[in-house]
């Protein structure tokens, strides 16, 4: 016996285009994590800390330095006011900070609004919690939502909505009115937001990342998730970050009690380090991708392939139709990675309904000569789909 929520669920598209890579020898574009190995100085203070630190159990919400560090790091930048003993509490990865907010706050009959395209553990884990989902559908090539929508998706069950922002994997910053927007309706209905903002170091083009939990009304109503993986660039660490006001963390915290406990305390400790003496890499870091997405999206545009706006995240988009591709966004990245070598995500997986099928997903965090090898890959496997 296995429980149908988890067990009917179909092989993800990121298993599925890496497994095929990796079998084919393929150049993988679809997963998204970078070809750099992050910063030496914080992978070398974690290695110290195994040798010489502290390797039993930690706190089960931290350890204190991190929680201190991660309210500083958002007070600097964010302007943010974080009690680091009552409103931080740290997780084993952003995924399983979700897991905790969807598993302690919602109640069977909940609903929660979600957009979509969405990042695929959001539907199961809810279901699981006992909610329901409702879905909004945002539409390239900018992925905004208006009040119409709102009023549609928010009814007299709506507690909940998640935002993940910036938005993977549309690659989109949602810009000042929409967030206002979102508040007003989470005020006016009662709902909490679970946001989801792991991307929030990855803004391009001189922007800046603003907080749901920073707009006026919404302090205690909001869990701000972020991930230490995607600041850093060390996707595999798995150190998340969950902050909420007092009352949400006390469910928060005794929900991350009983699935994972605690996380790896070397890692903890080579965070803290890294929040409070990354110089210059939270503008460095963030230009060296911007640089990336540069050359990609050149790159494509000399092939004839056109791109949508990548405001942030490691992703940009291919706009199929507009691109001379007549092919649905999945059956083009089978043929991409089975006959000409390169992997990519379609961006259809990222739906339950509604199925936008026309954006294919590139991971851009990857050496300039693989982002090359991958459009000249990608041009070939146009060639093959026009031929067919």
């Amino acid at each position: 016996m296995a429980n149908p929520i988890f067990a009917n669920l179909p092989t993800t598209i990121f298993e599925e285009m890496s497994g095929l890579a990796r079998d084919l020898g393929a150049i993988n574009l679809g997963q998204g994590f970078p070809d750099d190995p992050g910063p030496a100085a914080i992978r070398r203070k974690a290695a110290e800390e195994v040798l010489d630190g502290y390797n039993q159990y930690p706190p089960m919400a931290g350890l204190p330095e991190l929680r201190e560090a991660v309210a500083n790091h958002y007070r600097r930048t964010q302007g943010l006011d974080l009690d680091w003993a009552r409103e931080v509490t740290i997780t084993s990865g952003a995924t399983e900070a979700l897991a905790a907010a969807f598993l302690g706050l919602i109640q069977p009959g909940d609903e929660v609004v979600v957009f979509q395209p969405f990042y695929d553990a959001y539907l199961p884990l809810i279901r699981r919690a006992g909610g329901v989902p409702r879905l909004v559908t945002l539409q390239p090539p900018h992925w905004r939502f208006d009040r119409a929508m709102m009023e549609a998706a928010f009814g007299p069950r709506t507690r909940f909505v998640v935002l993940n922002n910036p938005i993977n994997p549309a690659g989109a910053v949602l810009p000042a009115e929409d967030l206002a927007l979102l508040a007003e309706a989470c005020i006016a209905h009662d709902a909490v937001a679970i946001c989801d903002e792991v991307w929030e170091q990855v803004i391009f083009d001189g922007a800046r990342h603003v907080p749901l939990i920073a707009l006026p009304g919404m302090r205690e109503r909001t869990v701000k998730i972020g991930s230490a993986g995607k600041m850093f660039g060390l996707t595999g660490w798995k150190v998340g970050f969950l902050c909420a006001g007092a009352g949400l963390t006390r469910a928060l915290a005794r929900t991350h009690q009983f699935l994972t406990f605690t996380t790896a305390p070397n890692l903890q400790a080579a965070v803290a380090w890294g929040l409070g003496r990354a110089g210059g890499w939270f503008e460095e870091m963030p230009a060296g991708l911007q640089r990336s997405r540069d050359r990609l999206a050149e790159g494509l545009r000399r092939e004839g392939f056109a791109t949508l706006p990548a405001q942030g995240t490691y992703f940009l988009n291919i706009d199929l139709p507009a691109s001379g591709v007549t092919e649905d966004d999945r059956s083009f990245a089978l043929r991409a990675v089975k006959e000409a070598g390169v992997a990519t995500i379609p961006v259809s997986a990222f739906y339950e309904q509604d199925h936008v099928r026309t954006i294919l997903r590139l991971c851009l965090a990857k050496a300039d000569a693989t982002l090359d090898e991958g459009v000249a890959r990608l041009a070939r496997a146009r060639e093959l789909s026009r031929a067919a």
